[in-house]
């Protein structure tokens, strides 16, 4: 039994596991996270990769990390770890500044021997006392207990090396009072193709757990709340898994084929690897020669008929725009998701910013108006996709889904929707009187929302051609009449901005006596409410509202940021979003919190920024 002394009772903790990138580290977190979100617990993760292929073993530049908060009340991977493992000196450098005092600290003791020391640049034998830590370290004889308890499984010396992380942890879970049952179950999905491993890893894990029963008077354990959720069937899903299978709902309440023409590129591959899955569904994804086959091809298939998607992160949208262009002209439904990441050009891949709104709202030649959404975090990636499926359905325009690198990479606790809660979708078809009508014209359109019908190709009587010339507005034909253009133009405008009697009105958070709102848009959601809570409690109200939909704004933007004296847009760029609203909205006074690291904010940072800007506003 442990001692109560020693145990200590929270709401929320967040662990960070750190070694090399070929450690293992996203495997175990990932484990512990659905081992944790399988007992009732909220989660938020953030997979921290680096930036280069392989850097050399032992290397500052090759550290991996995964954080995961878990307990109630849970919106971010937390800016602190109670927590942290660290699997080599390296991983302890990079890392150590992120540990709570008095936090715990577990190292694999036999990977800090001189020569791994000088690989991290320490000048000295004792890293601890040069980095000068305050918390609970546990030197734990990982890789040589993990070899102890391989030692008759006939692996060699480089299988049971790799399974260093999972002993690793069975010791977490035993400090958080984890199931090991059911992180045995996923070691045993994850290696059911491979007993031996998996039979190796089992016996690792429980070697990790006991090892903690044996030291538990060393170090402080941690007794996790949970809160009663809504019943259903929980799991725990990023962001980018969540973005294909809300496209996947979309084209069962739709009624269209799903169709996916991409080209890998980091963060967004994992889409197209997950919808190659989905056959059985009647998914349809290719893997394209690049990203202008990507959305062609996509244009085509919308032309078809299917429910027409394309996803690719910052520098393929630039390779997009004339595409999506042909799309708007065309007046064609088409998804194009945008999971950002570091820039310019390749910038930084692994890394996380929303620095593509303003290409997403003007990146391309003309007046060439496109819907803007963004997903709040990774299980609202599920609801944005479909809505996105939606609105350039219901809309026949394209609809760009900005989501970023830390929900796409990153976790949450999700429940599994029933059917019901989505609503039909319903395609914008020529009505049946009109079919054979000699007088229908491909771009006649519904005069209340400006949407042009969609007579899908095959269908008897609706022969017709689209294409990047301009059209007649009420015949369809090739025009260059400079009047007719002007028309179309602001018709295609229109259009998008009547999707505003589409969309849901903004939610505030109110806070009472608040004359200041904090705002932000996308996956910063998490950060920014936690902060204006904070806040809050702090004697400092402060009301919040996080924008999902983009263009169109939502109608009552207007009328809600004016009843405030400040309002303070916070976002991971320069201010390209509090431009765009300066611009829409002049007399605003809107102030800015930046952040263009390619790593979310901290609350704390955001906290700090709102208070610099209360003081100068006094």
């Amino acid at each position: 039994m442990l001692a109560e002394t020693n145990v200590k009772t929270a709401d929320k903790v967040v662990v960070r596991f750190s070694g090399d990138s070929g450690d293992g580290m996203q495997l175990v977190g990932n484990i512990f996270t659905n081992v944790s979100a399988g007992i009732g617990n909220q989660v938020s993760t953030f997979p921290d990769y680096p930036a280069e292929i392989r850097a050399p073993q032992g290397s500052l530049g090759g550290v991996s990390g995964f954080q995961v908060s878990v307990g109630t009340g849970v919106h971010t991977p937390g800016d602190q770890c109670d927590v942290l493992v660290a699997m080599n000196p390296a991983a302890l450098k990079q890392n150590y500044k992120y540990v709570k005092p008095g936090g715990v600290i577990i190292v694999d003791i036999d990977s800090f021997k001189e020569a791994d020391l000088k690989k991290a640049l320490f000048t000295t034998d004792e890293p601890f006392k040069e980095l000068g830590i305050n918390a609970q370290v546990l030197e734990v004889p990982i890789t040589s207990m993990t070899k102890a308890a391989l030692a008759d499984s006939g692996l060699d010396n480089k299988s049971i090396l790799k399974c260093r992380n999972i002993f690793a942890l069975g010791l977490v879970c035993w400090l958080f009072d984890r199931p090991l049952e059911s992180a045995i179950h996923f070691l045993s999905k994850k290696f059911a193709k491979k007993p031996a491993i998996f039979e190796a890893n089992s016996k690792v894990i429980n070697a990790g757990y006991n090892y903690g029963n044996n030291i538990h008077a060393s170090v402080s354990t941690y007794r996790v709340e949970t809160q009663e959720a809504r019943p259903g069937i929980y799991t725990d899903i990023n962001g980018n898994t969540a973005t294909a299978w809300g496209l996947i709902m979309a084209s069962e309440k739709s009624g269209r084929p799903l169709f996916l023409g991409s080209y890998p590129i980091t963060p967004a591959t994992d889409i197209l690897q997950e919808l190659a899955k989905r056959k059985d569904l009647g998914v349809k994804a290719l893997q394209m020669e690049d990203e202008i086959a990507g959305v062609c091809s996509a244009i085509g298939a919308s032309f078809a008929g299917d429910l027409a998607v394309t996803s690719t992160s910052g520098p393929g949208l630039a390779l997009k725009s004339e595409g999506i262009g042909l799309a708007v002209i065309a007046e064609l439904p088409l998804v194009v998701i945008d999971v950002q990441r570091g820039g310019p050009s390749t910038g930084l891949p692994t890394k996380t910013e929303q620095t593509d709104l303003m290409q997403a709202l003007y990146g391309r030649n003309g007046e060439s108006p496109v819907a803007v959404m963004a997903p709040a975090s990774p299980t609202d990636c599920f609801t944005m996709a479909f809505e996105a499926c939606r609105v350039a359905i219901e809309h026949m325009t394209p609809v760009i889904l900005l989501t970023d690198a830390f929900i796409g990479n990153g976790s949450s606790a999700w429940r599994v929707p029933d059917a019901d809660e989505y609503p039909a979708i319903k395609p914008p078809y020529l009505p049946t009187d009109r079919i054979g009508d000699a007088s229908w014209r491909p771009y006649n359109r519904d005069e209340d929302t400006k949407v042009r019908y969609w007579a899908i190709p095959g269908t008897e009587g609706c022969t017709h051609r689209i294409g990047g010339l301009e059209k007649d507005y009420n015949t369809g034909a090739i025009s260059t009449d400079p009047v007719n253009h002007e028309r179309m133009v602001y018709t295609r405008r229109e259009k998008i901005a009547r999707i505003a009697d589409d969309i849901p009105e903004l939610d505030v958070l109110e806070a009472d006596g608040a004359d200041t709102i904090l705002i932000g848009w996308g996956g910063t959601y998490g950060h920014l409410r936690t902060a204006a809570t904070e806040l809050c409690e702090a004697g400092r109200p402060v009301a919040f509202a996080q924008f999902r939909y983009i263009n169109p704004l939502p109608r009552n933007t207007e009328e809600v940021l004016s009843r405030y004296k400040t309002v303070i847009v916070a976002e991971l760029n320069t201010g390209q979003f509090a431009d765009y609203l300066q611009a829409k909205y002049p007399r605003l006074n809107i102030k800015r919190i930046n952040k263009v690291q390619g790593q979310p904010f901290l609350v704390k940072e955001v906290v700090d920024g709102v208070v610099r800007i209360l003081d100068e506003e006094k």
